[in-house]
């Protein structure tokens, strides 16, 4: 499994997933909204699949915001781990 996601994306230590979680946090609270709000046409006419290409763009401005300490390989690859995160937050949010 590690294979798998080899230079797909980086982060250099924990701290710095720290510091990515909480930027992260802090565009979901202020620019997502906006954003949302903007594309809410497009996602109803995907009957909601742009919700994975908006929270793919809010990673890839994490990345650009934390720097080269945290980066993907690709925008596809954003979007897969905006998956990956609404998956584990819809099991966590179960539990």
């Amino acid at each position: 499994m590690a294979n798998f996601f080899q230079n797909s994306f980086y982060v250099s230590n924990a701290k710095v997933a720290l510091i990515a979680a909480f930027v992260l946090a802090i565009i979901n609270a202020t620019i997502k909204p906006i954003i949302k709000f903007i594309s809410w046409p497009i996602n109803v006419l995907t009957l909601g699949l742009f919700s994975i290409v908006v929270n793919g763009f809010m990673l890839e401005i994490t990345s650009f915001v934390v720097g080269n300490n945290f980066y993907f390989s690709s925008f596809g690859m954003a979007m897969l781990v905006s998956i990956i995160i609404s998956l584990c937050n819809v099991v966590v949010s179960d539990v």
